[in-house]
């Protein structure tokens, strides 16, 4: 007897995630889809200078993992290439997370790559002292998506990551634009430094202009598909799918911390939401973009009846300081809703 290629969940709202220390660690490397990324995977938009420049960045500053130790990398005077740490500054969709992840795969020996979100919940999890044991000697730490909007957090990795460096680890963090910066990314670097003063002077800023690469290969709006047609979309799918009212599980984001949204979509080959419609409370969207952030690197489908998501933040919120993590999510929706 053949198993049904389909298993449904019932609800995504049934699911009621933990995440424990061990766990939070294991999930430390990069996403799915950059298993593989490497520098040669990257592909610079030839209309941005600047990408090629990073790549180059990524080259001088691993190379300290390479070159023999008579080499002239070190015989030369110090220069911001040899500096300890490295920060991909630039709008969203420009590949900074792939470079994130080129890195990692060149660093030697133990090494770690998590979000923001994920560092600060081992912390929580293990407590400072012991999230600093675990780390120390690492050859490298990756932090992506540094949340600059959230004082005591970002203050708290900035005194974590000055232990690590003082100890040999080299760091690599792509960021958010904070609150108020509205230039797609122009002033994330300058916050970035500010916020991690005691670091600020052992970090090479990297800038990378360009355009989405999603939008690239996919344009127009996230897809949707009439609601009496999402069973059928559904077992078109294949895998661990669930299948929820939209308000339901916003309502259930909020019972859920963000760094356990890794866990809440593990297993899944997709998410399934009807009645989609736009959000009138800036907490709950930007759970939610956080949650799409998580579906993105686990790579999970996603079936929508009613608004297309690329749609359900209002406009007031695109004109404030979150506009830029609305774009990013409103782009990964819309490649995640993609049949391609």
């Amino acid at each position: 007897m053949s198993a049904d290629p389909v298993r449904v969940v019932n609800r995504l709202v049934d699911r009621r995630p933990t995440i424990s220390g061990a766990q939070i660690v294991a999930h430390l490397v990069p996403p799915r889809q950059f298993v593989s990324a490497t520098i040669d995977s990257y592909r610079p938009d030839p209309d941005y200078v600047s990408q090629t420049e990073a790549v180059e960045a990524v080259d001088v500053f691993s190379a300290v993992w390479t070159a023999g130790p008579s080499g002239g990398f070190f015989r030369r005077k110090r220069t911001p290439a040899a500096l300890p740490g490295i920060y991909f500054d630039g709008g969203f969709g420009v590949g900074k997370t792939h470079l994130l992840a080129a890195l990692w795969h060149r660093a030697p020996g133990r090494k770690y790559f998590g979000t923001f979100i994920e560092y600060t919940a081992l912390v929580g999890a293990l407590g400072y002292a012991d999230t600093i044991h675990l780390l120390r000697g690492a050859s490298l730490v990756c932090i992506d998506e540094f949340e600059l909007d959230d004082p005591g957090d970002t203050r708290l990795m900035s005194r974590l990551l000055s232990e690590l460096v003082h100890s040999g680890t080299r760091i690599a963090a792509t960021s958010n634009t904070p609150p108020n910066a509205l230039g797609e990314g122009r002033f994330a670097a300058v916050d970035f430094l500010r916020e991690i003063d005691a670091l600020a002077a052992k970090f090479t800023t990297i800038r990378i202009d360009g355009l989405d690469y999603r939008r690239r290969t996919v344009a127009g709006h996230a897809g949707t598909v009439p609601d009496g047609d999402i069973e059928d979309a559904i077992g078109a799918v294949g895998g661990t799918t669930t299948i929820d009212d939209f308000d339901e599980v916003v309502e259930h984001l909020a019972t859920v911390h963000p760094s356990r949204y890794v866990t809440l979509v593990e297993g899944l080959a997709a998410v399934a939401f009807r009645h989609v419609r736009q959000f009138t409370s800036q907490t709950d969207a930007l759970r939610f973009v956080a949650f799409v952030d998580r579906l993105y690197d686990a790579q999970v489908r996603i079936i929508a009846t009613g608004l297309p998501l690329d749609e359900v933040f209002a406009e007031d919120m695109l004109a404030g300081g979150y506009r830029k993590k609305y774009l990013r999510a409103m782009s990964r929706l819309i490649a995640l809703t993609s049949s391609d």
